[in-house]
């Protein structure tokens, strides 16, 4: 059979533009279809406007720190409008740069929804179109809790179209979003509540971290509520009161639900194609990202697994090698690195002391300092946290986590180590830049515990 493509991606998203424009590189015949805006949620409305408005909510404590060290600032208070134009314009160069990069890889591309008629054929904004592969890219989207009045709420796509920054805001969840944008506003001058049900926030994360994390925050004066709840939300004149299962009501001038990332399935016509979503709308695959129909693959948060763009990204570049550059491999979900952009922020690469315990006995060493920045500037709530956790027999290091300034540019060299098999030797091997705070990595020589010991007696 003749089809009108050899491949067709649905989502311009970071996996999908990937994987086309290799593909198309490799002399496939290639189409793209986006139906929102292109670079998807990344560079739309996640890691890049997000990014821009950490750092600009980071000035405003540069500016009040500047004073212990001699400079004579004032600080007259926050432009949200300036900032939302500056960061809008680099949000359009990006998104802009994705329809020119499969442009210039002769990808055909479609400024439309696309959805299945049958496993080989599609429906893109009303022409009928055929493809030996399809490969589905189509992302996440934002949920809400199912409570009264939750259409009340903002999700995390709303920030970045406020006009005004809230006075007060309550904050729902307590996972990488929920705590980015808890930084944000209350870094801009927002009065913050972060709400959510667990002891700790940043479930999945070290134990140590997340202590850490919680007393990081509640430091910048954010109200901190653990183990709670929203059950109802209320207009009131002027204002929204948020119910909360504790009993207690918060009253606030916005509401934002970080609670979690669905995949982006409804509507595509997956029954068409013959393929089963899971409960959570995340459509399951192979190691070969192949769907229950072979030439049919799914990449990115669509299948719910590891949701970065980075992953996202060699996901689609290793799966267009396989498919038309004769160079089968696949991209290793083992050793992740990640970084958590609150402040200050946190960065983490390979196991929790948790996951590597119940494997066995692990050495784990950790330090708490207060970086030399804020031995000068006494700024409460700047200690940094570093942790590694290595494996007692072969003292491997298994995983290394920090919440702290510039932890994330520090943690990417550390994960090559890690990837490599480093063990605690190479690291103390290794002479230090000083003075910085990375150097604690290659300075840890007392062990502060053992864990896992049980495990092992099994």
């Amino acid at each position: 059979m003749s089809y009108d493509f050899d491949l067709f991606v649905i989502g311009g998203g970071s996996a999908g533009v990937r994987c086309g424009r290799i593909a198309a590189g490799h002399g496939a015949r290639v189409a793209v279809a986006e139906e929102r805006f292109w670079g998807g949620t990344c560079v739309n409305v996640g890691c890049v406007p997000k990014k821009i408005m950490v750092n600009a909510a980071e000035y405003g404590a540069w500016a009040q720190d500047a004073a212990a060290f001699g400079w004579d600032m004032a600080v007259a208070g926050h432009d949200w409008a300036k900032l939302a134009a500056a960061r809008d314009a680099e949000v359009a160069r990006l998104s802009g740069i994705y329809g020119k990069l499969l442009a210039g890889a002769g990808v055909t591309s479609f400024d439309a929804r696309a959805t299945f008629l049958d496993p080989h054929t599609l429906d893109v904004g009303g022409q009928r179109v055929t493809a030996e592969r399809i490969v589905i890219a189509t992302g996440g989207t934002p949920m809400r809790l199912d409570i009264p009045g939750a259409e009340l709420g903002l999700v995390s796509d709303d920030l970045f179209t406020l006009k005004a920054l809230p006075k007060r805001a309550v904050v729902i969840g307590a996972g990488y979003i929920a705590v980015e944008f808890a930084t944000i506003l209350q870094g801009l001058g927002s009065e913050v509540d972060l709400m959510y049900r667990a002891p700790l926030p940043l479930r999945g994360f070290d134990e140590d971290v997340r202590g850490a994390a919680a007393e990081a925050l509640a430091a910048q004066g954010m109200r901190l509520n653990p183990d709670a709840r929203p059950t109802r939300i209320t207009q009131l004149p002027g204002e929204l009161m948020v119910a909360m299962s504790n009993n207690f009501m918060r009253e606030t001038d916005a509401v934002f639900f970080c609670t979690g990332r669905a995949p982006n399935t409804a509507g595509l016509g997956l029954e068409k194609a013959g393929i089963t979503p899971m409960s959570t709308g995340a459509i399951p695959v192979n190691d070969d990202h192949q769907t229950e129909q072979p030439h049919i693959y799914a990449i990115g948060d669509v299948i719910d697994r590891v949701n970065l763009t980075p992953m996202a990204t060699a996901v689609g570049h290793a799966l267009a090698d396989t498919l038309f550059g004769n160079n089968a491999r696949r991209a290793s979900y083992k050793n992740v690195a990640t970084a958590v952009f609150m402040s200050p922020p946190i960065a983490t690469v390979g196991l929790t002391e948790t996951e590597a315990a119940a494997a066995g006995p692990v050495d784990v060493y950790v330090t708490r300092f207060t970086p030399m920045r804020h031995t000068i500037s006494k700024r409460e709530g700047r200690k940094t946290l570093m942790k590694l956790v290595v494996d007692q027999a072969s003292q491997r290091v298994l995983g290394a986590h920090m919440l702290g300034e510039d932890s994330a540019e520090i943690m990417q060299g550390i994960a090559i180590a890690i990837g490599m098999g480093a063990t605690k030797q190479d690291f103390d091997r290794t002479i230090g830049i000083h003075p910085t705070a990375a150097e604690e990595f290659v300075t840890l020589r007392t062990r502060t515990r053992v864990a896992g010991v049980a495990a092992a007696a099994q």
